[in-house]
């Protein structure tokens, strides 16, 4: 089924990157081997899984409770806090097929963002993790915008559009606004698709909203959604996503 549209919107984690080579021995043995203490390796991987235990998956601590992973693992670290920014950067992934993906979506001037659920940020804005990752792999010449519950952030420049602040995927207001915003620039949803990998935040309350949806299953298939389509690899949105004039 080929979709027209003129607007794509991706979600960051498990979608835009992968958290495939950040395992945790070579995460936490890479940071504390650099910070000379190696024999803190074993007690410091116990200790995130006890966080995965808590909130169920690796990305849901990174995405909402960071500030657990400084306290609870890191010890509130400066140094450790600066060496686990700079790990996760080096060892994410990008999906399989992305940059080629979004070469091909921009050639059709189909308007490309990030919808992200960034429940929680520390540090100004354009500073957290998600737009500091999208600028370290080289996406913002792709992505320009970022639609967050803290607001809608430019990454070129780090200005902030807080209509959307508060707002979240999960319960929709966020899909609400970004509709809203879309069809003052005469983009109606069904003009609009959006891509990520889980069915309660990225795929189920967008579709419900009457937006195109397409499930990406490359890094994880958390199930059943919505979604009009569903995909393995990006390469296959060439064969599906076309510019709607």
């Amino acid at each position: 089924m080929i979709m027209k549209v003129k607007w794509c919107g991706f979600d960051f984690g498990q979608c835009v990157t992968e958290p495939g080579g950040l395992r945790n021995p070579r995460l936490y043995g890479d940071l504390y081997k650099e910070l000379g203490r190696p024999e803190l390796i074993p007690e410091k991987i116990l200790r995130y899984r006890i966080l995965k235990e808590k909130y169920g998956s690796y990305g849901e601590i990174k995405e909402g409770h960071r500030d657990e992973i400084y306290r609870f693992v890191l010890d509130n670290n400066p140094k450790a806090i600066e060496l686990f920014g700079q790990k996760e950067q080096e060892l994410l992934d990008v999906g399989d097929g992305l940059e080629d993906t979004l070469d091909y979506l921009q050639s059709q001037r189909i308007e490309l963002q990030v919808v992200s659920e960034m429940k929680k940020t520390l540090g100004p804005v354009g500073t957290d993790f998600v737009s500091r990752s999208l600028k370290t792999k080289g996406l913002v010449k792709y992505f320009k915008e970022m639609v967050t519950p803290q607001g809608k952030i430019n990454l070129e420049d780090n200005s902030i559009d807080l209509r959307y602040k508060g707002l979240t995927k999960e319960d929709g207001t966020l899909y609400d606004a970004l509709a809203q915003e879309l069809k003052e620039r005469g983009i109606a949803p069904h003009e609009a698709v959006m891509v990520g990998d889980k069915p309660d935040t990225d795929i189920n309350p967008a579709h419900d909203r009457g937006f195109r949806t397409i499930q990406y299953i490359g890094f994880i298939d958390l199930g059943k959604s919505k979604a009009d389509q569903v995909i393995r690899s990006f390469r296959e949105l060439k064969k599906i996503v076309r510019k709607k004039e």
